[in-house]
Order: C-alpha cells, then sequence, then structure tokens
C-alpha cells in the first residue's frame, strides 16, 4: 500500500454539498472496525440511515456491536460462519460471503442508507470469493450521496486507488504479545 503524507492541509471552502466517500480502513493494528462503528454512532446522532453488514462473523454473533445496534435500532447484518483460521470448511465459508456479498449489492444499490458499513469485506476479496473489480464497479454505481465504509487487512491496492478515504492501521504494541486474550467490551 502506498503511503502518503498530508502536510498541513488547507481548509476547503465553500458550501457544503453531501458527496459519498468510500472509506477504508485497513492494516494489520487493531481499530478498523472500531473506527467503523464510530462513525456509525456519529451518523446515527444525525438521523442519518446507516447499516452494518459484516463478513465472516457469525450469523447469530452477539458481539458488543451487535447488542449495541439492536439497543440503538441500528441494522446489523452478519452472515458467516466464524473467522476464516477457525472455519472446518473454507468452500463453504466462501459461498457464505458470496452470499453477503449479493446481500451488500442489494443493499448499495437499493439507495435507502446514508451509511453503509462493509465489515471485514477485505476478506472475502483477498480469499477470493468476491472479485475486486465486481467490488469497485457496485462503488461507481452507488447513489451520490452514499458513503461505504470498507474494514479488513490486506486491502488490495485497486480498492486503496479507488478510495477517497484509506486508514492504515498500524500496530505498534498489542496485549497479545503478553499473552492476554481479547477483553470483552473493548475487542467484541
Amino acid at each position: 500500500m502506498s503511503q502518503q503524507l498530508i502536510t498541513d492541509p488547507q481548509p476547503v471552502k465553500g458550501s457544503r454539498v453531501q458527496h459519498g466517500l468510500v472509506v477504508v480502513n485497513t492494516g494489520n493494528g487493531k481499530g478498523k472496525t472500531t473506527a467503523a462503528l464510530g462513525v456509525v454512532m456519529r451518523a446515527w446522532g444525525r438521523d442519518m440511515r446507516v447499516i452494518v453488514l459484516q463478513f465472516l462473523k457469525h450469523t447469530g454473533a452477539r458481539f458488543g456491536e451487535q447488542r449495541a445496534a439492536q439497543k440503538m435500532g441500528v441494522e446489523m447484518r452478519s452472515l458467516g460462519d466464524g473467522f476464516t483460521w477457525r472455519s472446518k470448511d473454507l468452500n463453504q465459508t466462501g459461498k457464505i460471503a458470496q452470499q453477503q456479498w449479493r446481500a451488500c449489492q442489494d443493499v448499495i444499490r437499493s439507495g435507502q442508507y446514508d451509511i453503509v458499513v462493509l465489515d471485514e469485506l477485505t476478506y472475502a476479496i483477498t480469499f477470493g470469493w468476491v472479485p475486486v473489480q465486481e467490488v469497485i464497479a457496485t462503488l461507481r454505481e452507488r447513489p451520490p450521496h452514499m458513503h461505504v465504509i470498507i474494514t479488513g487487512r490486506d486491502a488490495p491496492q485497486e480498492l486503496v486507488d479507488f478510495a477517497d478515504l484509506v486508514t492504515e492501521m498500524r500496530e505498534v504494541k498489542h496485549p497479545y504479545q503478553k499473552g492476554i486474550k481479547a477483553q470483552p467490551g473493548l475487542e467484541f
């Protein structure tokens, strides 16, 4: 992934016009989904229509974000059979990811939402279950007001090049290095 340093950006002047952005949160560090969910909360607070579509996470998962979304009335759809390193059948995992991608395409084309989060989509691309060019074509066709946030490690360069905003999370230090497991509320 190419890195560009933005120094001393000048404020954009003029009237504020709604312009849908494609945002990619990638990298090996923690915080990709967390950042996307922060935007969801901010947008929800402004009465924007938001939806989160999660790849790989168990369909019936009850992680903290699913519990919070339900309490807030934010639609969150998880479709998967768990993380790839725990999959008993990667072919089946891929079929489920393709099914979720088709649902994502329907959501994007519907124009019903202001912000659509495609959580962990990059894994479906990396594993070859969802073609990156198909993702880009769908993003090109989205309604002009719609923001789409894509999360996951190893975002392909084509997606990085297409996106309006890309943030790479870089791990500096992680509690796993000390043998500390994932903590409720912080990581799930």
